[in-house]
């Protein structure tokens, strides 16, 4: 297909999204089926397209004076893209393409950005959100935004029970793989550009042999400041599909016992196969309808809960995802935090740590669930999170994004990695 193709599929596919406020993922897929003719290629130049034009949706729409479809792909072209106004105009006139510019387009695609554009627009994220960004980030929430709307890297993280870091990289040297920031496991590949072909990193060899995982560097860190060692008993609790489990279980050099339990079993499923690749041998998974199992089980040294979450801190990832979380979700995640904390508090023997983790930016999520659990819960007390760095992972850490010196807020834009929240909690002996 040639770019004139392409730029109106993706109008055809966001069309789709937003009349029928469908997942991104799934409008894509669609497409690809009734549209075999279109190679990978093709695939991934629109697919980014479209997710770039999610991504920058209101500071495309503040461009054009226009929030349809055709409009964010053209301010994409323009401003994420690098194509001058003159390329466009020639482009969307071709065979299959969109059309010709029109007047109000053209003017639109000549003028600069606007240096004045509030919050919400410059960092390309919910208006509703703005208070939340703004109590996080304070004058910074716009620079926030606008890094949480860029593409994203291809972090792994090293599995140590099979492999070092040096093998790794020079297994994926071919995809141009580098030691990534913060976390010692992590190894990072820069996200392709719109004219370059997917990655696939679990087609490698590497991967099946279960040398790494995908991760990203912000998750690899939450789950280093856990401070799993061997020997010790280590519950995590919003397993998912386990990629902190696996992170776990190379800490603890597959000696002691780790248990993994999440209250979706569908998310939980994927785990299986995961830790046969990994060499994981001393996880055990607690179905989700085993509370009573997990409880009788007595007192860890560790409980891990990375919470359910409004996912924030994932939006480069997932940027229709903004668009879609209402107040109501994000009430129903707070709801869904504060018990799940409350089942972990149970869980942590005298003198134990609990290490609540979410992929969230925003303090509701965040600063606030902890001081709430703390007064409810007097018996634990917060670590500050510049010791806990130099127990688990070494050497002096970095500033938190929010400022605060209790627990730990990680940020594209400070730190190049995903927004994760880490604090640990400490029981009293």
């Amino acid at each position: 297909m040639r770019l004139a193709g392409r730029i109106q599929a993706a109008i055809d596919i966001l069309t789709e999204i937003t009349s029928r406020h469908r997942p991104a993922a799934e409008a894509l897929k669609d497409w690809g089926r009734a549209h075999r003719f279109a190679g990978s290629a093709d695939r991934h130049a629109i697919g980014t397209l479209v997710y770039d034009a999610l991504r920058h949706k209101l500071s495309a729409a503040a461009r054009m004076g226009d929030g349809r479809p055709r409009a964010l792909v053209l301010a994409v072209l323009r401003d994420h893209w690098g194509m001058t106004a003159a390329a466009i105009a020639a482009a969307v006139t071709e065979q299959h393409g969109p059309g010709a510019l029109t007047e109000a387009e053209q003017a639109a695609l000549a003028r600069p950005v606007r240096a004045d554009l509030p919050d919400p627009v410059r960092g390309d994220f919910p208006e509703w959100l703005m208070a939340e960004m703004q109590r996080a980030f304070g004058p910074r929430a716009g620079e926030e935004g606008a890094a949480l709307s860029a593409r994203a890297p291809i972090d792994l993280r090293v599995n140590t029970l099979k492999a070092p870091r040096d093998r790794v990289l020079a297994a994926l040297a071919k995809f141009g793989a580098v030691a990534g920031p913060l976390s010692p496991l992590c190894v990072r590949i820069a996200a392709p550009g719109p004219e370059q072909k997917h990655i696939n990193v679990e087609a490698d060899p590497a991967h099946g042999m279960g040398w790494f995982e995908v991760q990203d560097a912000g998750s690899q860190v939450a789950a280093l400041m856990s401070g799993a060692r061997a020997d010790e008993t280590v519950a995590d609790i919003c397993a998912g599909a386990g990629g902190k489990t696996l992170a776990l279980a190379a800490m603890m050099e597959n000696r002691g016992r780790l248990i993994a339990t999440d209250a979706d079993r569908f998310r939980l499923r994927p785990i299986f196969e995961r830790l046969t690749r990994s060499g994981a041998t001393l996880v055990e998974v607690v179905a989700a309808d085993e509370a009573e199992k997990l409880a009788a089980m007595g007192g860890f040294d560790r409980v891990v809960v990375d919470a359910p979450c409004s996912g924030s801190g994932s939006w480069r990832r997932k940027p229709d995802a903004k668009w879609r979380l209402t107040e109501k979700q994000l009430h129903e995640r707070q709801k869904a935090q504060r018990a799940v904390l409350a089942q972990a508090a149970g869980l942590v023997r005298p003198g134990g740590s609990l290490t609540y983790i979410t992929c969230s930016v925003l303090p509701a999520e965040n600063t606030d669930q902890v001081a709430a659990f703390c007064a409810a819960q007097p018996d634990f007390s917060i670590v500050p999170y510049a010791e806990q760095w130099r127990a688990t992972i070494g050497g002096e850490a970095p500033v938190s994004a929010d400022g605060r010196h209790d627990a730990l807020l990680l940020s594209p834009a400070q730190h190049g990695t995903d927004g994760f929240f880490i604090a640990t909690l400490r029981k009293k002996t």
